[in-house]
């Protein structure tokens, strides 16, 4: 399986890329196909207005590497791993705007919209967090935000890894081990079950043997 794992931080040596090393370990020992990139080398521009920066023939005009991103390295992959430093409780900007700029080619305009539609759904997300602080509820924002964000994409989120540090490379010490939690999601990424039960889903007293989500509303 092919894997890409994003690292949003432009600390190429922080807490969140020693997240993402662990988990690019994790998916190669499994034998899958990985790739690594950055984000600064490719997003640049925040999401505008669609109305006035559209090109004439409805691809987006702001000229940074956003389309290679997602046309060249997003969509092909099979699972994604989304690393990331907690910024003011939730998701750095340039990753937030990954998600913002993704409209502009699913809209009904977008030349790319038929191929971006049927390639974005049925992937795999893993989420890796670093932050400095530890109360449970300090991720809460940000890990509801990748529910919704793969629900509505029809992708499922598989894990999240959270971990603590402030200094660079201090998360090794974080005494819960998510540089270990973290390759052990790249390596089981595609094992991972989900379970979203509904109160008419139709399921087997095993947990192993039951549907894995909501039948859809008729």
């Amino acid at each position: 399986m092919k894997v890409l794992v994003i690292s949003s931080s432009p600390r190429h040596d922080g807490n969140s890329h020693l997240l993402a090393q662990a988990a690019v370990e994790g998916a190669r020992s499994a034998g899958h196909e990985v790739e690594h990139v950055f984000l600064d080398d490719y997003v640049q521009r925040l999401f505008g207005n669609c109305r006035s920066c559209r090109l004439a023939d409805g691809r987006c005009s702001l000229d940074d590497r956003y389309e290679d991103l997602l046309l060249n390295h997003i969509l092909p992959a099979d699972g994604i791993i989304y690393a990331m430093p907690l910024y003011w409780y939730g998701m750095p900007g340039r990753l937030k705007t990954v998600f913002d700029r993704l409209f502009c080619y699913i809209s009904d305009s977008a030349p790319q919209q038929r191929h971006v539609l049927d390639t974005i759904t049925g992937k795999k997300v893993g989420l890796l967090i670093s932050s400095e602080e530890n109360y449970t509820s300090a991720t809460a924002g940000v890990v509801a935000q990748f529910q919704e964000a793969t629900r509505y994409l029809r992708q499922e989120l598989v894990g999240v890894v959270a971990g603590n540090g402030n200094t660079r490379g201090e998360i090794v010490h974080d005494p819960s081990d998510p540089v270990h939690r973290a390759r052990d999601l790249g390596a089981r990424l595609f094992d991972i079950r989900v379970t979203d039960y509904c109160v008419d889903t139709v399921r087997p007293k095993s947990v192993w043997g039951a549907p894995t989500g909501c039948p859809a509303a008729s």
